[in-house]
Formats: structure tokens, sequence, C-alpha cells
């Protein structure tokens, strides 16, 4: 990776672990979904636009089809992260969920691509089984209702997360569809999924627009940009160094949950977070 590759994952990684710091503060569930979700379609409309005066939008069925699909497990992965974020920390919620994705997502592709990681590779899925645990605290604290829960949402976060990644990965990479077109497209279908509950529930998006604007609109905006930022370093950077490293996001995370929020626990989470991104950069590599 050259060195501004390694700086845009960087300026990504930041970025993405800063809106899930706003998605953590505001922890509104599915109507706050909503509503980052149309704020998202309708500050980046123009930039769609304009857009299409240089490259076609080619919408065929196997398009929408893909698009459909990945709303739906967007959908699922922001539920269940918000739901984890009412129940447990930053600091724990959200390295469970980014540390247990490209495990979760290796797996997947040895069980059902018939790949063979190497030892190296091996030798990182133990390391992040480790830090998982680690990370949650041991038996004692799982003792916890509430922490057992949390941890629990934060790995089934991670099952979508290697869900949605080899699924959007088949869409830009075997079909070549645009990919800020994809991303654009597979948001319409966020909100399209999320309206009618948005409206049975409007006295909530209410409140959730005038307790939490300013989180909404920065989860629209970050969440978006980060994964632009990783677009164009993917566009020539191999994926298989991109991927890990952005990564990093959960010590960003973890320091975030430790220094804003006050998270008591998120200082000894600290070494384990290093332990995750070790391990996921090992895989990669193996």
């Amino acid at each position: 990776m050259t060195g501004l590759a390694i700086g845009l994952v960087l300026v990504s990684a930041c970025m993405h672990a800063g809106w899930n710091l706003l998605a953590k503060r505001a922890s509104g569930g599915a109507p706050l979904i909503w509503l980052f979700d149309t704020l998202t379609v309708v500050i980046f409309a123009p930039v769609i636009v304009v857009m299409l005066f240089f490259v076609p939008l080619e919408l065929s069925p196997v398009t929408l089809l893909f698009m459909a699909v990945s709303a739906v497990l967007e959908v699922a992965y922001f539920i269940l992260l918000q739901r984890g974020y009412r129940l447990g920390d930053l600091s724990l919620v959200y390295p469970l969920a980014r540390g247990t994705g490209p495990v979760l997502a290796t797996t997947a592709a040895i069980i059902i691509l018939g790949e063979r990681p190497s030892l190296l590779a091996i030798i990182g899925v133990i390391i992040v089984a480790v830090s998982i645990f680690a990370m949650t605290g041991g038996r004692a604290s799982l003792n916890d209702k509430k922490a057992r829960l949390a941890a629990m949402y934060g790995v089934l976060t991670g099952f979508f997360i290697a869900g949605y990644t080899l699924w959007d990965k088949q869409a830009v990479s075997a079909y070549h569809i645009e990919p800020l077109y994809y991303y654009y497209g597979m948001v319409i279908f966020k909100v399209l999924l999320l309206s009618p509950y948005a409206w049975r529930k409007r006295a909530q998006v209410q409140f959730e627009w005038k307790q939490h604007r300013l989180e909404a609109v920065g989860v629209a905006i970050g969440g978006t940009l980060s994964y632009l930022l990783i677009l164009v370093v993917l566009s020539f950077s191999p994926v298989s160094y991109v991927a890990p490293f952005r990564e990093i996001s959960i010590l960003f995370g973890t320091l975030l949950g430790w220094r804003l929020l006050s998270e008591s626990e998120a200082r000894r989470r600290l070494p384990a977070a290093l332990g995750m991104v070790i391990g996921v950069i090992a895989l990669a590599l193996g």
C-alpha cells in the first residue's frame, strides 16, 4: 500500500469510529436508522446528479436485486448494532462487531468456497477469538445479563458485517456495478424498507430529530464518506491489505469510549482491541 492509501484508510477508520460514537450517543433504534438514511439520500443527491453527467446509470434486475439484498443485510446490521449500544459500552460492542466480521467471512470462505487458510491465518483466528473473550471481561463479566446481551449483539452484528461484505464484493467486482450508485441505491432501498415502520413510529422519529439531529446528520455524512474513501483506496490497492488495515478503527472506537464517554472498562479493553487488530491483520496476510 502507498502512503496515500494508508493515509486515506486511517482517515476512513477515524470517521468510521466517529460515526459509531454518534450512533452510540443517540441509540435510537430503527427510527434513527430511517432518519439518517433519509438524510443520506437528501444530502448526497446533488453528488449523484452531477455524477450522472459523467457515468451512465445502468439499472438491471440483477443490480436491483443486489441493492435490495444488501439493504436487508444493512438494516439488520444497524438494528443489532443499535440494540447493542443501548445495552453496552461503545468500547465493548464496536470492537466485537468489527473484529468478528473478518473471522466470520474467512470461516464462510472455508466452508462455502472451499478455501484453505495458512498457519498464519489460523493463528490470526485464534488471536481474535482470545481477544474477543478478553474484550468481554471473561466469564465473570458475562454473568451480568446486560453485558452478556450487549456482547451477543456485538457478535451478531459481526455476522451481518461478514454477510454484506461478501455480498457487496460480488456486486462491485463480479458484476461490476458502479460502487457509488450501488451504495446510494442500497440506501434508498433501506429507506423504503423502514418507511412503514417509521410512519407508525413517527412520533419517535420526530423525537429523534429534535433530540439527536446533529448525531443523525453526522452518521449520514460520516458513514457515507468513510465508505467512499475505502472505495477510492480499493480502486488502486489490493483488498487483502485494505480490509484488515481499516480494522484499526477498533482501536479508535475503544479510545473514544474511554476518553469521550468515560467508559470505565475501556482502558482495560485496549490490549484486547490491539490483539483483535493484530489477529485480523495476521488473518489477511495468511
